[in-house]
């Protein structure tokens, strides 16, 4: 079956350009121009780890092509604006700490440098966490953990000084504001000033447990543990190995995979999702692998990998696809009522195929079936 997975991404190659990704469905139904994002970042970075696992140098070379396009000779990036202060605009960094070393050019590393300075400026509640985007004050979703909190201990361990103490901060204030103590889930936001129009008035998070945001959740922090001294990463290793714990009571027994909705999988409208799937997955694998969790969780992930494979990539006339994969969800903002963190909400969201939120983590996936079968 596997065989199968790299003649799927050689095709999603082989269609894109940096500047017309194929994978990115939201830039082509909205007819954005090529900017710097989140959406291409996660393919990227799955890119170049497939290239380092597997000795596929192609991966690797679209990879640098790729971020070449968006980052000139001066560390000037395409369409990204500092003042947005938008924690998804610092997740494309992480493949630059890898191009640096490899290439020794210090354009990746000025560009480092630019988005290193948006961390230094960014917003934060009154818990010291970073608020998620200039446009959602006083505001924490687990999303942003994973888009800025890696780059942060990436930029500690190669050009600071090993303190990594303001990240384990935050991630416990996380624990602290936004896991449910029935469940042991987490929501997908929490406002600190309890305002917006989705928040508890007593607790200020969201209503329910969204998958993919716990998913962003999960690679944060199997990540952080692996870039992380020991020392430092104690307590995101207890979380972690908390949460997948917490987590791996709502898988599907059939396929392995996760709903939509984690909790509510009995309700009509509710679906197995493909990128929150795969995100959980990879951590089990990779807390495995690091000896965070029992070896019977990445039995787990694997299965549910596997579960993924068999449910949504299927031949079609274009070839390969993968599809389960919910496009966005979000909260708010004030002006976007719709968007109010209802199981009705999440479920509403479109639903599509070989989108790289679903595709990288997919591909993140099998980089650790690779080291495993290896």
């Amino acid at each position: 079956m596997y065989e199968i997975i790299n003649n799927y991404l050689k095709r999603l190659l082989k269609e894109s350009t940096p500047a017309a990704p194929v994978w990115n469905i939201e830039s082509i139904r909205q007819g954005k121009k090529p900017h710097w994002n989140y959406i291409d970042g996660c393919m990227v970075t799955a890119l170049n780890l497939l290239s380092s696992i597997s000795g596929d140098d192609s991966y690797a070379r679209f990879a640098e092509d790729f971020i070449n396009y968006y980052v000139d000779e001066e560390g000037n990036i395409l369409g990204y604006s500092m003042d947005k202060y938008n924690l998804d605009d610092i997740n494309e960094g992480r493949v630059l700490f890898p191009l640096y070393e490899k290439t020794g050019n210090e354009k990746y590393k000025k560009a480092i440098e630019n988005l290193h300075d948006q961390i230094l400026g960014q917003p934060r509640t009154e818990t010291g966490n970073f608020w998620h985007k200039q446009i959602y004050p006083h505001q924490i979703w687990l999303d942003g953990i994973y888009m800025a909190q890696v780059f942060s201990a990436l930029y500690e361990k190669n050009f600071g000084h090993g303190d990594y103490s303001d990240i384990v901060k935050q991630i416990t204030n996380v624990e602290k504001l936004m896991k449910d103590p029935a469940t042991g889930l987490y929501f997908h936001g929490c406002d600190v000033s309890k305002q917006a129009f989705w928040a508890d008035p007593v607790t200020g998070c969201s209503k329910n447990f969204w998958l993919r945001s716990i998913g962003w959740f999960l690679i944060a922090l199997s990540d952080l543990a692996e870039i992380m001294d020991s020392t430092s990463a104690e307590p995101i290793r207890r979380i972690l190995k908390d949460l997948i714990i917490n987590i791996s009571e709502y898988a599907d027994p059939e396929t392995g995979m996760y709903y939509q909705v984690v909790n509510k999988g009995e309700l009509t409208g509710n679906y197995l999702e493909t990128s929150g799937s795969a995100m959980v997955a990879y951590a089990m694998l990779k807390a495995a692998r690091l000896g965070i969790v029992e070896e019977r969780y990445a039995g787990m992930g694997q299965k549910t990998f596997d579960g993924i494979c068999k449910k949504y990539l299927k031949e079609t006339k274009e070839g390969l696809s993968l599809s389960g994969i919910c496009l966005v969800a979000g909260l708010g903002p004030e002006n976007n009522p719709r968007r109010d963190g209802t199981f009705e909400y999440y479920i509403s969201e479109p639903v599509v195929e070989n989108d790289a939120k679903g595709v990288a983590p997919f591909i993140l996936c099998y980089t650790e079936i690779l080291r495993r079968i290896k």
